[in-house]
């Protein structure tokens, strides 16, 4: 079932969900939506209302688009190039950085009592676990930082083991490898691409993984950023209006049969909603188990180093010398 809706209009059901009462089922959304851009309590607000309208269909996870809280900052380069940075993309990426929140802190606090309040599982990045993205996508390198093999997360829950991967790092087929090791069953893909190419992607994975894939992306118009001179869309400013589509979304959810189940979606704002019907997991993985009968360990074989990786890590003893003073050496690994 899709549940589509426009700008300001009531979100309405579509499609009927008819499945197999014998399987176990779960209930997902994706949302499709923008970020209210340098404001995150306003964003919180957002995310609480579009929460309790999946909660009243009865969905049981909800996956937010990447960077939903704290922004997307699609079309700016925050005045760098090489040697250079200018002082308003210094300013800019000042305001970026204030928008973005502390784990944990008392918008993930917030956030938990959300997904409480609305009984579901809350798929936004930094809830109910980590997930620090691996590689940023290129100019994205100017603001984000890398994560590593300790954030890469898959957990076991009533409704199916849970795992997410953030938008091109999808493609790394060794991080995939990581979550289907870890029987990842309700993969997420929260992304910033709404290139057709993208459904392509999501449909390998379900059929790769043998898992239900739920992508969302946002959908943005030029204004739903800050106008310019205030934030100015590299390059094709000069070609925008308020209304243009800036972000055209694509949220979709994939069964691990490689069925469309719903979305995708390129006309707004929406929820896209479909039923999961978890047996069909064991009936495709009957055929091809990517880590399991259809692997080949003694030939191919993965390590995850799933530790943080810290740049600087210090090793102290401490020696007390006759005087009573205590001496500890550091070193530097």
């Amino acid at each position: 079932m899709a549940m589509v809706a426009s700008d300001n209009a009531p979100l309405l059901a579509e499609v009927d969900m008819g499945t197999d009462s014998s399987a176990p089922t779960v209930r997902a959304t994706v949302v499709q939506a923008s970020t209210i851009f340098n404001d995150t309590p306003a964003t919180l607000d957002k995310a609480e209302r579009l929460l309790a309208e999946a909660s009243g269909y009865g969905s049981q996870i909800v996956v937010f688009p990447e960077a939903f809280i704290g922004g997307y900052p699609r079309g700016t380069n925050f005045g760098v190039s090489i040697a250079n940075r200018t002082a308003k993309g210094k300013e800019d990426f000042r305001k970026y950085h204030a928008s973005a929140i502390d784990v944990p802190g008392p918008e993930v606090d917030r956030l938990a009592a959300m997904a409480g309040k609305y009984k579901v599982y809350l798929v936004m990045g930094c809830f109910l676990g980590k997930h620090r993205k691996v590689v940023p996508t290129a100019s994205e390198r100017i603001i984000w930082g890398f994560g590593d093999g300790s954030t890469i997360p898959v957990f076991q829950t009533p409704i199916g083991k849970i795992g997410a991967a953030i938008c091109w790092e999808n493609k790394m087929p060794l991080l995939r490898t990581a979550l289907y090791g870890k029987g990842i069953e309700i993969y997420c893909a929260p992304t910033a691409d709404s290139r057709d190419v993208w459904q392509a992607s999501m449909t390998h994975i379900a059929l790769e993984g043998g898992c239900f894939v739920l992508s969302a992306n946002q959908f943005c118009r030029r204004k739903d950023y800050p106008p310019p001179p205030e934030y100015v869309f590299s390059g094709i400013e000069e070609d925008l209006t308020p209304d243009s589509v800036v972000c055209a979304g694509g949220s979709v959810i994939i069964s691990p049969s490689g069925t469309v189940l719903a979305g995708p979606n390129y006309e707004g704002e929406a929820l896209i909603s479909a039923d999961l019907d978890l047996g069909e997991i064991a009936r495709e993985k009957f055929a091809f188990d990517v880590v399991g009968h259809y692997s080949r360990p003694e030939v191919l074989s993965l390590v995850v180093r799933d530790h943080p990786a810290t740049p600087v890590t210090y090793t102290s003893a401490s020696v007390k010398t006759e005087g009573g003073l205590c001496i500890t050496p550091v070193t530097i690994s």
